[in-house]
């Protein structure tokens, strides 16, 4: 097989390491860049370049986003009662696209896995506890998952909000997620019956 050449190489090697993207992939992902004008390359190369210096962390939800706090926390119309616990940003996405929940998010920034050095201080356990001191809450729900690590986490969490904060309730998604699924990757309507029956724990 004929060589690359270096510049389009680099390209292809870079694109190979993103999820999902083979060296096939990566080639024709290459390829494409060179037949747009040269000046929309320029321009997606800008925006790549600029890409984190443009997002934020939110203060409030630890969401990305474009300002802080970003347009949920910001949202006056959302419900201040109600805080969904998710594990990463793209769990939050799917929630959204939803369009059922009306409330706001805090992303924990993972699940505990004792096994691979996951444990409560790598999660943003006390930015919940101090959404909560506000005593604005009303109910925790719980948006992680079916794992054994979304379980572990519900379990602490559970515990935790109940025995510190007892005027709150903790519920979870309904039970019609697969065994062993993550949210980010449930259908729009099953997120939806599953957060309409939503259960007491």
């Amino acid at each position: 097989m004929q060589r690359l050449p270096a510049p389009l190489q680099k390209i292809v090697d870079q694109f190979s390491a993103l999820p999902g993207v083979g060296p096939k992939s990566a080639l024709r992902m290459a390829m494409t860049l060179l037949k747009w004008p040269e000046e929309s390359v320029r321009a997606f190369g800008r925006d790549i370049e600029n890409l984190r210096s443009a997002l934020h962390i939110c203060s409030r939800c630890c969401s990305l986003a474009d300002t802080d706090p970003c347009h949920i926390c910001a949202d006056p119309k959302r419900s201040r009662e109600q805080l969904c616990l998710v594990s990463e940003w793209d769990s939050l996405v799917v929630m959204e696209e939803s369009g059922i929940f009306k409330g706001r998010y805090l992303i924990l920034g993972g699940l505990l896995s004792p096994l691979d050095g996951v444990d409560a201080r790598s999660l943003e356990i006390s930015r919940l506890e101090s959404i909560l001191r506000e005593g604005e809450v009303r109910e925790v729900i719980l948006a992680l998952g079916s794992t054994m690590e979304a379980e572990a986490t519900s379990t602490y969490l559970h515990g935790l909000v109940t025995r510190a904060f007892p005027h709150v309730s903790v519920t979870r998604l309904a039970q019609g997620i697969p065994l062993g699924s993550e949210i980010k990757y449930v259908d729009r309507e099953t997120l939806k019956q599953s957060l309409k029956y939503r259960q007491s724990l």
